[in-house]
């Protein structure tokens, strides 16, 4: 059993940890209000610029002349993952609910007999990722000295994704992510980037309403990369309020287990002080009797 000096250094250090839990909490909280907005704010623009893609998309997708973007190689057999995580842990099963949703699908893959290639972005998925796919890893991207996630970033990504793609390193391209529902609620979500997809509806159903100049064909091959990179900053976006949020949630679980340890820690104190007290009352109750 440990001595009564023991348990006092241990109640002291736990009261340290709950203070530096306590103190991320409260960073991580009045980081996620920022992240939301900004994740939020972003996503009507996304969604639209997905309908006028579809739009487009709808009118030329089985032409010989869409681009390349659109249409692929016409093949599946190089398939390059991007997995999006954070630089930074302690936050729940953030970045191991992306990892697990990639791994799964890579291994799939795999087992079907495609090629896979895995760019990371933020180093703790690549962490993870390193012990079972470390010969399928091609690229990293650090983002740990980004002290706010901009569209520069997301289109450094995207132009990388690019330039990989017209160099024939890969068929089809995914991004895995968590989208931001609540602080206690985040989705592992997977994207196909390119080709690009389209949701059924997401051209609205009004492609016949609109004549466009320059050709549809034209139209897209200007907007098509601009969407890889729309979607790329969307799903920062929504990882960097994801994380806040997850993180907020973890620091508050583990402030309230340290509470609970040290309430359970005070009361082991209190009867071992209570024990030796009377023990050393005993002794000398018994000492005075013998003589």
């Amino acid at each position: 059993m440990p001595s009564l000096k023991d348990l006092k250094i241990r109640i002291e250090s736990v009261k340290s940890t709950r203070k530096i839990t306590k103190a991320m909490q409260m960073v991580a909280a009045a980081k996620l209000r920022r992240a939301q907005e900004s994740a939020e704010a972003a996503r009507p623009y996304a969604e639209r610029m997905e309908a006028v893609l579809g739009n487009l998309a709808s009118g030329v997708a089985t032409s010989p002349s869409a681009p390349r973007l659109l249409a692929g190689t016409g093949k599946g057999d190089v398939h390059l993952l991007v997995v999006a995580t954070s630089e930074r842990g302690l936050c729940g099963a953030f970045n191991s609910s992306i990892v697990r949703l990639a791994r799964a699908r890579a291994t799939r893959l795999i087992g079907e007999g495609k090629t896979v290639k895995i760019l990371t972005v933020g180093k703790k998925g690549r962490e993870q990722l390193r012990r079972d796919f470390a010969q399928h890893l091609v690229g990293h991207v650090d983002f740990s000295a980004v002290k706010r996630m901009g569209y520069g970033e997301a289109s450094g990504v995207a132009q990388d994704l690019l330039a990989r793609f017209g160099a024939g390193e890969f068929d089809v391209c995914t991004i895995f992510y968590n989208r931001f529902q609540s602080v206690i609620s985040q989705v592992p979500t997977e994207r196909q980037l390119i080709p690009a997809v389209f949701e059924a509806g997401a051209g609205g159903g009004a492609a016949a309403l609109y004549e466009y100049e320059p050709e549809e064909e034209a139209i897209l091959a200007d907007l098509l990369p601009r969407g890889v990179a729309t979607q790329v900053f969307t799903a920062l976006l929504e990882n960097g309020a994801s994380e806040q949020g997850a993180r907020m949630s973890a620091m508050d679980n583990a402030t309230r287990n340290a509470g609970d340890m040290i309430d359970r820690l005070t009361i082991t104190y209190n009867r071992s002080r209570q024990q030796a007290i009377t023990s050393e009352l005993i002794e000398i109750i018994s000492g005075a009797e013998a003589l």
